[in-house]
């Protein structure tokens, strides 16, 4: 799929902000006064800055409140409630953080928890789509949480706490990576079970002499060589570079701002191949997709 930035972006840096205000909201750092202004200052502006983000995704911005209806159905909108719930829940517990050194620790535990529970509904949004293979497995909120926690560790300095949190977002993503490979075959898509048609189903002619926003947004495909050359980029980054700075050396703060800028870059391009590797079996129709369905399709 066409892997569009302001989702990108969303899902990374809210992904990290929401981290840090689960470390926060548990105490973990317990700071008050103008630090833990600071503290959730950086939470905000990365939460609140990424879902900003998210909303250039939408076609009509003004609408983007009608969301909020359909929680029963929609996991997008259990994603709006949730992450509203958390930030102002965890606005009075900084509040009391800041200006009165009132620790409301109550406040700080469902918030802490509304902010995870945000991360979880945003990774069901992919989750639930059986039509994307590749997004439809058990790995994705796991990954979506672990990379979560990991950033939120970073940030806020508990670095041995980040430091295994970041190896297993690594090995969960080398795991999302070697499972979804196969998830298209799995799922049993092929031109045959799209069509409806009995036998062996070949494409002759495409269905569109030229671009639509289908070939344009769902039948975007990576190159292999530059897949294979961004996953070591994105593992090494997101996961073991600082993974390495937080165990082995010791942490000063142009140490943490490095393992953090760091983190967030391999973040930003997993998550990129994320969306650019995902397969929609709309791709079927398209003749895409051939080497996934081969051995279906025999």
């Amino acid at each position: 799929m066409h892997p569009a930035p302001s989702v990108i972006i969303f899902s990374s840096l809210s992904g990290a902000g929401f981290g840090l205000l689960f470390f926060l909201g548990f105490g973990f750092p317990a700071p008050t006064g103008s630090v833990a202004f600071v503290f959730f200052a950086i939470a905000y502006a990365l939460a609140v800055g990424g879902l900003l983000a998210a909303t250039f995704h939408l076609k009509n911005r003004k609408n983007a409140w009608r969301s909020y209806r359909e929680w029963r159905s929609s996991w997008l909108s259990r994603e709006a409630w949730a992450a509203v719930s958390a930030l102002v829940i965890l606005a009075i517990y900084a509040a009391g953080l800041v200006f009165l050194d009132a620790h409301w620790a109550p406040l700080g535990w469902i918030g802490a928890i509304l902010g995870m529970a945000t991360v979880f509904t945003t990774s069901m949004i992919y989750t639930q789509l059986r039509t994307v293979p590749r997004w439809n497995q058990w790995a994705t909120p796991a990954l979506f949480l672990t990379v979560s926690l990991a950033g939120g560790a970073l940030l806020s300095a508990n670095t041995e706490v980040a430091g295994v949190l970041l190896l297993l977002a690594g090995a969960l993503q080398v795991w999302h990576w070697w499972k979804g490979d196969r998830r298209f075959a799995e799922a049993g898509s092929t031109a045959r079970t799209a069509t409806r048609l009995d036998g062996t189903v070949t494409l002759w002619e495409k269905p569109h002499t030229g671009d639509n926003y289908l070939t344009r947004e769902m039948v975007y495909q990576v190159a292999r060589k530059h897949a294979v050359k961004l996953r070591v980029i994105a593992l090494l980054a997101m996961s073991l570079i600082p993974a390495a700075m937080v165990l082995i050396f010791a942490m000063h703060h142009w140490n943490a701002v490095i393992a953090v800028v760091v983190h967030l870059a391999g973040v930003l391009t997993s998550r990129w191949l994320f969306f650019a590797e995902a397969e929609h079996v709309v791709g079927l129709y398209y003749g895409a997709h051939a080497d996934r369905t081969a051995p279906a399709a025999a």
